[in-house]
């Protein structure tokens, strides 16, 4: 099945799933708490983590329904970190329309996201067991402390490559990693095959990265959503601009540091900054950054010869490609 048509019909059925889970959990809760969880679980998303924990379990082998209910755990988690993100940056959009805290108010939007969290592990719990939460755990708590490292790397603008990856996989790669590999668990994988499609998540999840901080840049904004200049604005230390900073003669190093020290300009200063990445080679290298690990993503998975994982293999292929060649 083209992959288009099959992620559309995957994120119905996990729409599906949820829809029935919030429902079920209504005549238990307060109906504010529902009402909000509606309004930020179904307001958009690309369900990407969920999608990869049911490829990763009919990879695998497994056919069983529940793999769905364990699959939404990852969305709820990802929902969660997203209400939290907008208290944290006092953001009054998400996906073009009212974020969460903007619309519901701050304290309701913390206890949404706590409860989004507290649900998320629960059902880890009860579809995928304790190995699984286990992992689930260490991906949320690694989460956590990439979002440390970012604050901690906010003044530093002298990063490496490796101070990069570092934060990329705290905050993305790792879940990512771990929805492939609990996906695998609860298909009955072996260690060996658990662990290549965590290894096959955590490249897939650094390539996203890296072509989310060239969208940035070079995105159009009536695709991607999102106006283009938004992590300059914000000071972030992104690949592109790493690899320019490595490779620029002293003036251009200069100016270009000057301009991300000072919040003013980061705001006016898209042009001329996107001109200097251009120039030394920041946007090709972070470029060749990504394929590289979209390689070693596709590499990561193990050779199964049923036909089913044969077929999954060529889904995730096929989510590679796109990732790499995404437009928004």
């Amino acid at each position: 099945m083209e992959l288009k048509k099959l992620v559309i019909q995957e994120a119905a059925k996990i729409d599906e799933v949820m829809r029935q889970d919030i429902d079920g959990l209504a005549s238990i809760f307060d109906p504010l708490l529902i009402d909000i969880l509606n309004y930020g679980l179904f307001s958009g998303g690309k369900r990407l983590r969920p999608f990869l924990t049911t490829s990763a379990g009919r990879f695998s082998g497994c056919q069983d329904e529940g793999l769905y209910h364990l699959a939404t755990s990852f969305e709820y988690l990802h929902a969660a970190t997203l209400i939290h993100d907008d208290v944290i940056d006092k953001a009054a959009e998400r996906r073009g329309s009212a974020s969460v805290v903007e619309r519901f108010g701050l304290a309701e939007a913390i206890l949404a996201g706590d409860f989004l969290h507290a649900h998320s592990m629960q059902l880890v719990s009860r579809f995928g067991g304790p190995k699984a939460l286990a992992i689930f755990c260490q991906a949320t708590a690694a989460m956590v402390d990439g979002e440390y490292r970012q604050l901690r790397n906010a003044e530093n603008l002298d990063q490496s490559e490796i101070d990069y990856f570092t934060v990329v996989k705290g905050k993305t790669a790792l879940l990512i990693g771990a929805a492939c590999e609990i996906g695998g668990l609860y298909g009955g994988g072996d260690e060996d095959i658990c662990s290549g499609l965590r290894n096959f998540g955590i490249h897939l999840g650094c390539g996203f990265q890296i072509i989310d901080d060239l969208l940035d840049y070079r995105g159009d904004s009536e695709k991607t959503g999102k106006a283009t200049g938004n992590d300059l604005a914000e000071g972030k230390m992104t690949l592109p601009v790493i690899y320019a900073l490595q490779r620029a003669n002293e003036q251009d190093r200069h100016t270009l540091l000057s301009i991300l020290a000072d919040p003013q300009e980061r705001g006016q200063s898209l042009a001329q900054v996107s001109d200097l990445i251009e120039r030394h080679q920041g946007f090709s290298e972070a470029r060749k950054k990504a394929e590289e690990m979209i390689d070693q993503a596709m590499a990561a998975l193990p050779a199964l010869e049923n036909q089913g994982s044969l077929n999954e293999r060529a889904v995730l292929e096929q989510l590679c490609t796109y990732v790499l060649n995404r437009d928004k």
